[in-house]
């Protein structure tokens, strides 16, 4: 063999020998149910900037954008419909598909919790059966409140019309509240000209979406447990290889375990900034309180069970400490 073939050889067995590699690179295409930026956004995209630095030539993330990419009610249909592989969202917006998802609102438990009970596997199969995944949690660590621009007097809102999501359905009816379901990007628009007059929402992220401009109240104290979370397409999920999963799971474990270190130290501020915004906390007398709690909690299960015989009381037994 003369010198050419030689170094001809030498070429060919590198290329070779490199194409495993490329070949197993996915590029993954991703979409936010929350404006790109703002609170319920910032860890998803910091999951995926850690992804695309760490997983070149093994995973890679097309993060597409938020709800002016794909309208936040229409991602989770675009998600089993493989129109995108992953989505950052939060159960409330995946009740259409899965009625049982509102299962990881409605537990005090942490996500590390879950995962060791074996309450998120669980879970999951009932995910899988309706073309999902559940990957992983990506904001966790502080609950909902009622915000209002009318001062609310007792555990009767009877007359006022609260935006909500099917996670607060049941029990907004308990609190004869008219709910309207509409999506983030519309909030503040609907506060304005008075077709609600407060809304149903995590501790965090109003400013980030300017409410705070329209908020006078926040009850406390809070309710349920603020889920949201990385879904998959399942074909999209069963498509990647045992290292890009390994690889992804790795990322996942840095994203769920940051979770409650920001929480912790978010809330004493967020509470803060709220004070000097000018909005006030409503507390109920304590036997007012218990009742609204056990409402809220009650009602959750009780819906929840109703949609989903089956399975409803299954995830209580899973979710819900005994």
């Amino acid at each position: 063999m003369n010198r050419r073939h030689v170094a001809f050889a030498a070429v060919a067995a590198t290329f070779l020998a490199a194409a495993p590699a490329f070949a197993q690179q996915v590029t993954l295409r991703a979409v936010n149910a929350f404006p790109e930026g703002t609170y319920f956004a910032r860890n998803f995209e910091a999951f995926v900037a850690r992804v695309n630095e760490g997983g070149k030539g093994l995973v890679q993330i097309n993060y597409v954008g938020g709800p002016k990419s794909i309208p936040t009610l229409e991602q989770g249909t675009a998600l089993r419909n493989g129109v995108v592989d992953m989505a950052n969202s939060t159960s409330s917006f995946l009740t259409g598909i899965v009625p049982e998802a509102l299962a990881l609102h409605y537990t005090p438990y942490t996500t590390a919790q879950l995962r060791a009970s074996g309450a998120i596997e669980r879970i999951n199969t009932i995910f899988e059966e309706k073309g999902l995944h559940y990957f992983a949690r990506s904001s966790e660590g502080f609950q909902m409140h009622v915000y209002s621009n009318k001062p609310i007097t007792g555990t009767d809102l009877g007359g006022m019309r609260i935006r909500g999501v099917p996670s607060f359905k049941p029990f907004f009816a308990k609190l004869n509240a008219n709910m309207i379901n509409i999506p983030p990007g519309e909030v503040y628009t609907a506060l304005e000209r008075g077709v609600v007059d407060g809304y149903g929402w995590p501790l965090m992220g109003i400013f980030d979406l300017g409410w705070q401009e329209r908020t006078r109240y926040r009850v406390d104290p809070g309710f349920y447990n603020v889920e949201v979370s990385i879904y998959f397409n399942l074909a999209a999920w069963r498509r990647l290889t045992p290292p890009q999963r390994e690889f992804l799971e790795k990322q996942r474990e840095w994203l769920e375990n940051a979770n409650l270190q920001a929480a912790a130290k978010d809330i004493p501020a967020e509470r803060e900034k709220q004070e000097k915004a000018g909005i006030q906390v409503i507390r109920f007398p304590a036997a007012d309180e218990q009742r609204y709690l056990k409402m809220a909690y009650d009602s959750a299960w009780d819906g929840l069970i109703e949609v989903s015989p089956k399975n409803g009381p299954m995830l209580r037994s899973l979710f819900v400490p005994k």
